[in-house]
């Protein structure tokens, strides 16, 4: 005799109820991925000291751990390191070199590459960001289709280190 027996009606009913809640029960345990924390100023000098201190953030007798700059002012050129900017997928962190007072290069430090998809959107985001920050002279760059979050992130610790050198 078969489960769901016209015969049954009561047995139907019963069986659709049980899946009903079942899959009502599940769509309920679902957890979403957790909303992106802001830094706010109070703790961005923390994070701007710890990537001064890595290999490569700061170079010269000029660097200042709390600021995230350093280099020589005799020659007009200055590196700062912006303010790690937390998205959804991942902290996002850059550092610009600047000389007598345009940009001549923007290094990301810190971007998204737990997984081969961030890694493949962030090798294709990053260059286009890079080349954009160098033309505009700004943060006011596009923002690269597929690298939302990214690119997102890289204009906001891009502005915090422009802000920081002063331009």
């Amino acid at each position: 005799m078969h489960a769901l027996n016209k015969n049954r009606p009561l047995r139907r009913i019963m069986l659709a109820s049980a899946a009903t809640v079942s899959g009502i029960v599940m769509l309920l345990a679902l957890k979403p991925h957790t909303a992106p924390t802001v830094i706010t100023d109070s703790a961005a000098p923390a994070p701007s000291a710890a990537a001064s201190s890595s290999p490569g953030a700061s170079s010269g007798s000029g660097s200042s751990g709390s600021s995230g700059k350093s280099g020589s002012s005799s020659t007009g050129t200055k590196t700062v390191t912006g303010d790690t900017v937390q998205t959804r997928w991942g902290p996002v962190q850059v550092k610009v070199t600047i000389k007598n007072g345009k940009i001549t290069d923007v290094t990301a430090l810190q971007y998204p590459s737990d997984n081969p998809r961030d890694q493949q959107i962030n090798d294709y985001a990053l260059p286009q960001l890079r080349s954009e920050a160098l033309a505009a002279q700004s943060a006011s760059i596009d923002t690269v289709s597929g690298a939302t979050y990214t690119s997102q992130g890289y204009q906001q610790s891009l502005q915090s280190a422009l802000d920081s050198a002063g331009l």
